[in-house]
C-alpha cells in the first residue's frame, strides 16, 4: 500500500515536471518565433548572400605574410654598422665551417696513414726498407726519415759534442712537436670564432637598439608597434652570433679529441723507432 502510495507520489510529480518543462519551452519560443515570422509577414524574405568561392577563401587563408622583422628585414632596413656586424658575422660562419672540414679531412688521413704505417714499417726488413713503404709526406714517414738522418749524420760534425743517444732521441722529439703544431693549425680560428661571435652579435644588437630608441625618440611615438619590431630586429644579431658560435666551440671540442687519438699513435711509433735507432739495428 505505503509502495503503491510512493510510485503514485512519484508519477505526479513526474507529470507535473514536465508540465513545467513544456511551458518554459513555450514561453522562451514563442516570441522568437514571434518575431521571426514578423518580417516574414510584412516583408518578401530576402535573398541569401552567396556563398564565397572555395577558391577565394583557399586563396585568403593560404596567403603567406611576409614578415616585416625578420633577417631580410633587418638587412634592408639597417644601417651601416649592422650590416657590417652582419657581414662579419657570415665571415666568420663561413671561415669557422671551412677550417673544420678541412681538419676532419686532415685527421682522417693521418689517422689512416698512422695506423697503415704501424702495420707495414715493422713487417720490413730493416728501418730504411721500412721508410720505403710508408706513404710519402705522411707524419710517420717524417719522423722516421728525421730519425735515420740523425743516426746516420752524428759523426764528424758539431753533434759529436752530445751523445748519440741523445741526438737521436732529440732528434724525434723534435719531428713529433712539429706534427704536434701541424695539427694545432687552424683551432686558433675556431677558438676564436667560438668566444667572439656572441659578443659581436650582442655588438650588434646593442647598436641596433640604440638606434631605434634615437627614431622612436625622435618621432615622440613608443607604442608597442613602434618598439618592438626594432628592438626584435636588432635581436636577431644576438640569434645569428650564438648560431656561429655555438657550430665552431663544438667543432673545436671534437678536433681536439681526433688530434689526441692522432697523437697517440704518432708518439706510440715515434718511440718504437727511437728504441729501434738507439739499438743500432738499421
Amino acid at each position: 500500500m505505503l509502495m503503491n502510495r510512493f510510485t503514485a507520489a512519484r508519477t505526479r510529480a513526474a507529470k507535473s515536471l514536465a508540465m513545467l518543462l513544456a511551458g518554459f519551452v513555450l514561453a522562451v519560443g514563442m516570441p522568437s518565433l514571434a518575431l521571426a515570422q514578423a518580417p516574414a509577414a510584412s516583408a518578401p524574405a530576402a535573398a541569401p548572400a552567396p556563398a564565397a568561392a572555395p577558391a577565394e577563401m583557399n586563396k585568403v587563408e593560404q596567403a603567406a605574410v611576409e614578415n616585416p622583422f625578420g633577417l631580410k628585414a633587418t638587412w634592408a632596413a639597417g644601417d651601416p654598422v649592422k650590416r657590417s656586424t652582419l657581414v662579419i658575422l657570415i665571415i666568420m660562419s663561413v671561415w669557422s665551417w671551412y677550417v673544420t672540414f678541412v681538419k676532419v679531412a686532415e685527421t682522417r688521413s693521418m689517422l689512416k696513414s698512422a695506423k697503415k704505417s704501424n702495420e707495414d714499417f715493422w713487417k720490413a726488413s730493416s728501418v730504411k726498407a721500412g721508410v720505403e713503404a710508408l706513404e710519402q709526406g705522411s707524419a710517420s714517414r717524417y719522423i722516421a726519415e728525421q730519425g735515420i738522418k740523425a743516426a746516420d749524420h752524428h759523426g764528424g760534425t758539431m753533434a759529436d759534442s752530445v751523445d748519440k743517444n741523445t741526438w737521436i732521441g732529440m732528434s724525434i722529439e723534435r719531428a713529433v712537436n712539429n706534427v704536434r703544431s701541424r695539427l694545432s693549425d687552424g683551432m686558433a680560428v675556431l677558438a676564436t670564432v667560438g668566444s667572439t661571435a656572441p659578443f659581436v652579435g650582442l655588438f650588434g644588437t646593442t647598436w641596433g637598439i640604440y638606434d631605434a630608441l634615437v627614431k622612436i625618440g625622435l618621432s615622440g611615438q613608443a607604442s608597442i608597434d613602434k618598439v618592438a619590431g626594432p628592438v626584435g630586429a636588432a635581436l636577431i644579431l644576438t640569434a645569428v652570433g650564438l648560431a656561429v658560435a655555438v657550430p665552431a666551440v663544438m667543432g673545436y671540442n671534437w678536433l681536439v679529441r681526433r688530434n689526441k687519438a692522432v697523437l697517440e699513435e704518432t708518439l706510440a711509433f715515434a718511440g718504437d723507432l727511437q728504441n729501434v735507432l738507439l739499438s743500432g739495428k738499421r
